[in-house]
């Protein structure tokens, strides 16, 4: 009874941070539009079937009880969940978790409404509203599992796959923010790359004439850029310490960089082609080039070992070609 209670508390807290989590990113997108509450107005108008005049502040109370409600009773459940089977809370969980609200959010709209939210809404800001979300959800049922009660600090310490991670991402992601400052300094235009992207990302801008280069629109471009490249460093990290044990992993880490730049190219090609004119493809493949160089060198350096062992695989195979 009182390990269900604990399981009871610690999914309802984590629910409510990832309510809280969810709701904030959406704020900063709103504020960016110049709307506040826009998106907690419209999901509200459409669950209720309402139009806009019909809706005021009572519906947006009642929809934001309800947000925090079933995120609640969510965290309960992936607790429940993960404490029936024995299993840790990892970044990996939260990443499966983020994609299965994903779709529960596209479904839901469907089901209830006949309205597609996320594509009302934008897919690429809920998809990232709901990974934030969910791994703020899984990082909390971590850090307060029954055998990880230790500090953020010290999670960091006893887990070198993760912290190796977030510095590689940090590492990365400054590496190509310096790489397009430099650029968009030598063209005569300022932060015109984060905040291209940006307005391509939160407000659908279909051409240059629609960029609205805004500390703003810089600032959540850049809150998206960093969130990405921390996912990147933690999925680089995990491969390079499987590689460690199984040195032809390496091969799939060299496959996932190539994998991820292909992706990122081809979806601004679908979601706002123009950007391609207006930020060079090559400037992009350069700077994540970049990013890779930086990121891989760093793990390197941390894992001396994994450098010998390409060091002797090298030598091998030139004392075979010369053979």
């Amino acid at each position: 009874m009182k390990r269900m209670k604990g399981t009871l508390s610690r999914g309802a807290t984590a629910g409510f941070i990832a309510a809280a989590a969810l709701a904030f990113w959406f704020l900063v997108i709103d504020s960016i539009r110049a709307a506040p509450f826009d998106t907690p107005m419209f999901v509200a108008r459409t669950v209720a079937g309402l139009d806009e005049v019909a809706a005021g502040p009572t519906m947006l109370l009642v929809y934001t009880v309800l947000h925090f409600g079933l995120f609640m009773l969510v965290g309960v459940s992936v607790a429940w969940f993960l404490d029936r089977i024995h299993v840790h809370a990892t970044p990996l969980v939260g990443l499966v978790l983020g994609f299965l609200l994903f779709d529960l959010v596209f479904y839901a709209g469907i089901v209830t409404s006949g309205t597609d939210v996320i594509g009302a809404l934008g897919w690429p800001e809920v998809l990232i509203g709901n990974l934030i979300s969910a791994i703020a959800l899984v990082g909390y049922l971590r850090v307060t599992g029954p055998d990880e009660e230790a500090s953020l600090v010290e999670i960091l310490n006893q887990h070198r796959t993760i912290r190796e991670g977030l510095v590689a991402g940090l590492l990365g992601a400054a590496a190509v923010m310096l790489w397009f400052f430099v650029l968009d300094v030598i063209q005569g235009r300022v932060l015109f790359t984060p905040a291209a992207l940006g307005s391509a990302l939160f407000l659908g801008a279909r051409g240059l004439g629609e960029v609205a280069i805004t500390p703003g629109m810089v600032a959540g471009y850049t809150g998206v850029h960093l969130f990405s490249f921390l996912l990147v460093g933690l999925g680089a990290s995990a491969l390079v310490e499987g590689a460690r044990r199984q040195p032809s992993i390496l091969l799939g880490t060299v496959l996932f960089f190539v994998t991820l730049e292909v992706l990122f190219i081809g979806l601004m090609a679908i979601m706002a082609a123009w950007l391609l004119d207006a930020i060079s493809w090559w400037t992009i493949v350069v700077g994540n080039l970049i990013a890779a160089a930086v990121m891989g060198g760093y793990l390197l350096f941390e894992h001396p070992e994994l450098r010998e062992n390409l060091s002797h695989d090298l030598e091998e195979d030139l004392v075979s070609e010369r053979g």
